[in-house]
């Protein structure tokens, strides 16, 4: 196998382990623990098994200097603790569809900080992907149907998720420089050990609490799924592939995660796709694609197209 079909392989597999989350977190919660336990058992894997990993592979590679070790921090806090909590909480509370849609809007959300943090330029063509996507996403969030009835709490859950997006997007632009300078184990261990500390103290009564004696086989292979999979190898498969990929691929995928995500929530019958959502869909997918656009002359973060967010 060459290569390219390596990052392609890589990239597929990323996407479709985030899209099938989205219905599988159903099945969890919260019959059987709730976002924050659920968030607490993720975090204290992941990271566990980072610092394992760093330790083996790049035991002298240490994050060094006060400016380096406060981004590390903020970087654990947004792209690991708040953007979990703030994750499972919305998808707890709205559809599979919404939640996953919703995501797209990260990369919206890394130009606009690019532009305050890094003096990105924003152009015109970027400025009206910003306001189509926002329309897109603020008509779903205050979108009511009739799935009202089993999501009575969709737009605070929708707010949740666009919140989630929003830090996600902040993480990217923040991390990109570490991931540059330090090895990528000693970056990952260091965020999730932060991520770690952020989350638990929201969760870990959860996690001790929950009747784990009641859990079918199902639902343990759905945990061990969000641990392993969708914290652990999507992780390290994201890296990899960044390594590589060029930013149009990526941006591929960011459209082909609520594909996957949709049919697989109408599949499992856990969602229904209605002609409202997917207008809201298409008014999304075009300001993303609008925002994404490479203005000339300029040097646009790779991060700016990998919106992969939970």
């Amino acid at each position: 196998m060459s290569n390219q079909l390596r990052v392609h392989a890589a990239l597929f597999l990323v996407t479709l382990i985030y899209a099938a989350n989205y219905s599988l977190s159903k099945d969890v919660m919260p019959v059987y623990m709730t976002p924050f336990g659920i968030v607490t058992l993720r975090v204290l894997g992941a990271s566990s098994f980072f610092a394992l990993i760093k330790y083996f592979v790049a035991p002298q590679d240490k994050i060094i200097g006060w400016a380096d070790n406060r981004r590390s921090i903020i970087c654990g806090i947004c792209g690991i603790g708040v953007n979990q909590l703030l994750f499972f909480s919305g998808l707890n509370l709205t559809s599979p569809i919404s939640a996953s849609l919703l995501q797209t809007i990260a990369p919206i959300v890394v130009v606009i900080a690019s532009a305050i943090l890094l003096s990105e330029k924003i152009t015109l063509p970027r400025v009206l992907g910003i306001a189509v996507g926002a329309a897109g996403a603020a008509t779903l969030i205050l979108s009511r149907n009739a799935q009202a009835a089993v999501y009575p709490h969709a737009t605070l859950g929708n707010l949740f998720i666009l919140a989630n997006a929003t830090v996600f997007g902040l993480y990217l632009v923040l991390v990109q420089p570490l991931m540059r300078k330090y090895h990528a184990f000693t970056v990952l261990a260091r965020v999730f050990l932060v991520g770690a500390i952020i989350a638990v103290p929201f969760g870990w009564r959860d996690a001790l609490t929950a009747n784990y004696a009641s859990f079918p086989l199902k639902i343990w292979l759905e945990i061990g799924y969000m641990v392993v999979f969708l914290t652990i190898l999507a992780y390290l498969l994201n890296n990899w592939a960044l390594k590589y990929a060029s930013p149009a691929l990526l941006g591929v995928y960011i459209y082909l995660q609520p594909v996957l995500a949709v049919l697989i929530a109408v599949g499992l019958g856990k969602d229904h796709l209605t002609w409202g959502k997917a207008g809201q869909a298409a008014l999304i997918f075009l300001g993303v694609w609008l925002v994404s656009q490479k203005p000339k002359a300029a040097n646009v973060p790779t991060v700016a197209a990998e919106a992969v967010p939970d």
